[in-house]
């Protein structure tokens, strides 16, 4: 079953951001993931969110959305991200009604 690794955050330090876009890139391919989304400025119509900067990545599996943010390689650098940014990520499933 597709799972979706989904973040939302705002950027306090874009320099530091692209840096870790530039290495993150590599380690989605590499994990066979979809980007599905990438909006700087998404538009809220309910709630309020940490801020407008929402990506969402496909993987085949739960299994393989963990198995990718766990690696040794994302590990090594997803310290980058959170430390330019103020947000939450998830794992969602695509149909998980349980």
């Amino acid at each position: 079953m597709a799972a979706y690794f989904i973040a939302q955050y705002v950027v306090n330090d874009p320099e530091l951001y692209r840096e870790y876009q530039g290495d993150a890139g590599p380690t989605i391919q590499a994990h066979g993931a979809e980007l599905v989304a990438f909006d700087a400025a998404a538009e809220t119509i309910e709630g309020t969110p940490p801020g407008p900067q929402t990506v969402v990545l496909k993987f085949e599996s739960t299994e393989a959305a963990k198995a990718w943010y766990e690696s040794e390689e994302y590990q090594a650098i997803v310290g980058k991200r959170l430390a330019a940014t103020e947000g939450f990520a998830i794992i969602a499933q695509s149909m998980n009604t349980g």
